[in-house]
């Protein structure tokens, strides 16, 4: 066994320590799935940043910096930081003035609970994918770190996580968070820093040879709706991840709900540029790679010694967890919470919280054959994305800042949301399938609107009489 793969083993073991002492404070479902809403400004504000700073920024980015120059950085890290600032300057003050324990909780507030547990099955996988995304990157970083197999990796991967999630919740999440946040900065900080004192680099030069082209953020290829959609699909779709709904409901006050994100996304972008700038200058250091997902392992493989490629590894890592743990524990309470217990309002919060447990073993090993059948990262994120999200925005926008519509609008516009995007995607092969699809939700939502208002009003006109 070689220095790197001891060195990871050992801070994945630190990090299921943490989340076992945390676990020792959960005593009700609110615990587990929100924390107890006591994540103050700090914790919160690293959490935001970590749980979406994963494999793809770290890796993915990077490579499509390589590969497409700034026109690669639309889902990393632009859109998802301009996602962030959306739900703080938009959403995270109403949403935690509810008091939810999920975003799925508002559909029951306002449509009703056949509506809840509809959208509780369209953002669960969702994150199923996400995890299976991150397990799958976890595994190729201890193959690469080890002799072990693929398959074999990626086991021991998901055997880390589940437990590791199972255990602490949210607040565990958050507070492994904090470290690894920190480990992801460090360890970018000191592959960047290496490389620019390093005399045989010449890291400036690499930069001042750039193509003008690699500059421009619109460029690339694809038409102008294509480009349009990968933007919308980006922003919108991860303003109603569960993920980031649960860090906004779990904290203190509504103050620090909005605060966090903010910073949040001032911190994921500020961080996001440094695998963004090394992709760009990677095109001019390491020349014709066939994979441009490897441009960043391979600076630090070539440019870092053992000790500080055990920290770059470590970072690597860190992305890993912080982002896979919140995607199963989204899951596990969307399906526990908002599906299995609305069947069972009256269930004891001690059966709640050992389902809610429950659900990130089950999910976690759906994940696991996933991410043992996928060929590749990338395979998975594109089906993570806009999985009938277009349906759950609209009704969250109407849903808390308008009275407008009922149970049988909320429910017709997540059917026809789904709906026109399973068919654009599989079907029509649209080349703009979200926007059209948040199109039809969003006419949906005003049609069956008016029509179930004036139903509603003939209702009350009968009764009159």
């Amino acid at each position: 066994m070689n220095a790197v793969l001891i060195g990871v083993l050992v801070y994945v073991v630190l990090q299921l320590i943490v989340g076992v002492l945390v676990s020792r404070g959960i005593r009700s479902e609110s615990d587990y799935l929100v924390a107890g809403r006591r994540i103050g400004l700090g914790l919160a504000t690293f959490s935001m940043f970590a749980t979406w700073f994963g494999a793809e920024t770290c890796v993915g980015a990077a490579g499509r910096f390589y590969a497409d120059g700034m026109a690669g950085g639309v889902r990393d890290p632009f859109g998802y930081a301009i996602a962030l600032f959306v739900v703080g300057l938009v959403f995270a003050v109403p949403l935690w003035k509810r008091g939810l324990s999920t975003l799925a909780d508002l559909f029951r507030q306002r449509y009703g609970s056949r509506t809840e547990r509809f959208a509780a099955l369209i953002m669960a996988p969702t994150s199923v994918f996400w995890a299976a995304a991150q397990i799958h990157a976890f595994g190729k970083v201890l193959h690469s770190a080890s002799d072990l197999s693929i398959a074999a990796a990626i086991t021991i991967a998901t055997g880390v996580v589940i437990l590791y999630t199972c255990t602490g919740g949210l607040l565990a999440d958050v507070m492994t968070d904090l470290i690894q946040g920190i480990a992801i900065i460090i360890g970018l900080g000191i592959l960047l820093a290496v490389l620019m004192i390093k005399p045989d680099v010449h890291l400036m030069d690499a930069w001042r040879q750039l193509d003008p082209a690699k500059f421009n953020v619109f460029g690339g290829g694809g038409s102008g709706w294509a480009k349009a959609e990968l933007w919308a699909v980006t922003i919108l779709g991860s303003v109603v991840a569960q993920e980031v709904a649960a860090r906004v409901l779990g904290t203190k006050s509504a103050a620090i709900a909005r605060r966090s994100t903010y910073l949040g996304g001032a911190m994921y972008l500020a961080v996001g540029l440094v695998p963004a700038f090394l992709g760009l200058v990677g095109a001019t250091l390491l020349p014709g790679l066939k994979d441009a997902d490897t441009v960043l392992p391979e600076l630090a493989q070539r440019h870092l010694p053992t000790f500080l490629y055990i920290l770059f590894a470590g970072a690597l890592v860190s992305a890993i967890l912080s982002t896979v743990d919140s995607t199963l524990l989204a899951a596990a309470s969307l399906i526990s919470h908002n599906f299995i217990v609305s069947f069972r309002p009256g269930m004891p919060d001690r059966t709640k919280l050992l389902l809610a447990r429950g659900g990130v073993i089950a999910f976690g090993l759906v994940a696991y054959g996933l991410a043992l059948s996928a060929d590749s990262v990338i395979e998975l994120v594109d089906q993570a994305n806009g999985i009938g999200s277009a349906g759950i925005l609209v009704l969250m926008a109407f849903g808390l800042f308008s009275t407008f519509g009922g149970a049988r609008t909320g429910f017709a516009t997540l059917a026809v949301g789904l709906g026109t995007w399973v068919y654009g995607t599989y079907v029509g092969k649209w080349e703009c399938t979200y926007l059209i699809s948040l199109a039809c939700s969003f006419a949906t939502y005003l049609v069956a609107g008016c029509i179930e208002r004036s139903l509603n009003a003939r209702g009350r006109e009968s009764a009159t009489t």
